[in-house]
Formats: structure tokens, sequence, C-alpha cells
């Protein structure tokens, strides 16, 4: 893995529109490393694939999800850039879609060594290739089903990342 700054390691996160689920794992991310102390070590970003929703805010249910959850979102929506493959130390793709489209664009433009992994590659109850599902369509419960899919998938990221972060350490809210 390479590193943005002798300082910090950047994890990014991807989804389709950057409303729903990279702001709320970039969230959740910060979070588990600031309740493990490790907030000095890694910084976090998302964006979506689609310039779709770039200058807006998280989904109002999104938001209103992590708050119940005790997780501030402060983030407007940006779409990826190829600048993204310099200044991100791993990518991480909320599902099968984007992970590709993120794949060809890093193929595309000579970055054929990025980190790029799928999000639910690190949540403990789920298969490798798994997607986080997209809420958009559906009701508060969609959401809360999301909010426990990164909750999960962050703190292994996390751990994994840290190796000194026991996973009994972040608890589920």
């Amino acid at each position: 893995m390479k590193s943005v700054s002798k300082l910090k390691t950047k994890i990014l996160f991807v989804c389709l529109g950057n409303i729903c689920r990279s702001p709320l794992a970039e969230a959740i991310f910060l979070h588990q490393l600031k309740i493990a102390g490790m907030e000095d070590k890694f910084s976090a970003d998302s964006c979506g694939t689609s310039g779709h929703h770039a200058g807006d805010n998280p989904d109002s249910r999104t938001i209103r999800n992590a708050r119940k959850n005790g997780i501030e979102i402060l983030h407007i929506g940006r779409q990826f850039m190829v600048q993204d493959f310099n200044s991100a130390d791993m990518i991480v793709a909320m599902d099968k879609k984007n992970f590709s489209n993120i794949q060809s664009l890093a193929f595309q433009n000579g970055f054929h060594k990025a980190d790029i992994r799928m999000m639910r590659s690190f949540d403990p109850e789920a298969q490798l290739d798994a997607d986080v599902p997209d809420p958009w369509y559906g009701g508060d419960e969609g959401f809360e089903e999301v909010f426990q899919i990164l909750w999960r998938s962050c703190g292994r990221l996390a751990s994994d990342l840290t190796k000194s972060i026991p996973k009994q350490t972040i608890e589920k809210p």
C-alpha cells in the first residue's frame, strides 16, 4: 500500500451517487478510528462514480439513520476522479458495478496497481463479492441494514489496517 503522506493512510469509499452508502462508510470508519484513538493515522473520503449528486448533501434518510446510531455525517457529494488513484491508498467500492467501473478507469489510465477492494470483503458475515445494497428505493429498514453492514465492514477494515485495534474495542451501537 502506497502512502499519501508519511502521517496518514487515505481510504476512499465509493458508491454510485455519493449520498447514501459511501458517505456513511466514511463517517462510520472515522468514528471507529476515533473511538480506537487511531484517527491520526488515517483519513477518509467518499465519492460516487456518477456526478448526478455532486455538490449535494447526503440523503436525509442516511443522515437520520446515522444520527440514530450516534454518527454524524459531514460530507458534500463529489464524483470520482482519475486523480483519486494518486491520493488514495485504498479505494473501497460498495458494489460490483462500481468496483468494475473503478477498475476499468484504473486500467485505462495506467493505475494497474491501484488497491481497489469490495466493502463487504471486510464483512465477517458476507461472501467476499457481496454488494452493500443500495437503500435508495427502500424504506428506513434498508438504511438500517446498510448501517449494520457498514459498521461491521468498517470495523474489520480498521482492524486489518491497524492490526492494533482489537475487534472488541469498537462496540456496535
